[in-house]
């Protein structure tokens, strides 16, 4: 479902991810674990095609980065740090105006929308602006962005960062649950028990 072929990635000269190559297989759990520094959301940004590699490549879900961008990105959902919402909307119409990216019917949008918000424990606060939110709020409003489209291959950057117990348990039992879907799941973490209890392989970055 992911593989890389000697994918590098250089910034001003500094390398960031140099001669990368894997293989991950349709609906596994891949841990990616590392340093702050290592290169890890580097890494999750050239696969989601956000950035471009400076040499090498890869194929996500049989499309090749780079010469078929616009199909891989429709075919992920993307977790970043940063979860990069716009603070004037409230949650609902953020998440609306990715629907409509991903080329969502109105009807689609309204019934993903309100699932993955009540999931969230989001629904009551539906129409508040998501600048008031807190770091949690807004990383679950962004999580539901990431699987509002069902794609079938999710990068999750750190899902369960700046979340209480509670609800990082839901995002782990989310998870895991997206797994017996058959989604293939790219997870980078620090959190060694997390990986441990929910990935089927790990590779750590140096």
């Amino acid at each position: 479902m992911i593989r890389t072929r000697d994918l590098t990635r250089s910034f001003d000269g500094r390398v960031a991810v140099e001669g990368l190559d894997l293989e991950i297989a349709p609906g596994e759990i891949f841990g990616f674990l590392g340093p702050n520094g290592a290169g890890k959301t580097t890494t999750v940004r050239m696969l989601a095609c956000l950035i471009a590699p400076s040499r090498g490549t890869a194929w996500v879900n049989g499309h090749e980065i780079g010469r078929e961008s616009d199909a891989v990105r429709a075919t992920v959902g993307i977790l970043t740090e940063m979860p990069g919402l716009y603070d004037r909307l409230s949650a609902e119409r953020n998440l609306d105006i990715f629907g409509r990216l991903y080329g969502l019917s109105a009807a689609e949008r309204a019934s993903q929308i309100k699932r993955y918000l009540q999931l969230m424990a989001l629904w009551d606060r539906r129409d508040q602006p998501v600048g008031g939110f807190s770091r949690g709020m807004r990383q679950k409003v962004a999580l539901a962005r990431a699987l509002l489209h069902e794609p079938p291959v999710l990068f999750l950057d750190e899902p369960t960062a700046a979340l209480d117990p509670e609800m990082a348990k839901t995002v782990r039992d989310l998870v895991a649950e997206l797994r017996q879907q058959g989604r293939t799941i790219f997870l980078c973490t620090h959190n060694l028990d997390e990986a441990e209890r929910l990935c089927d392989r790990i590779a750590v970055m140096r």
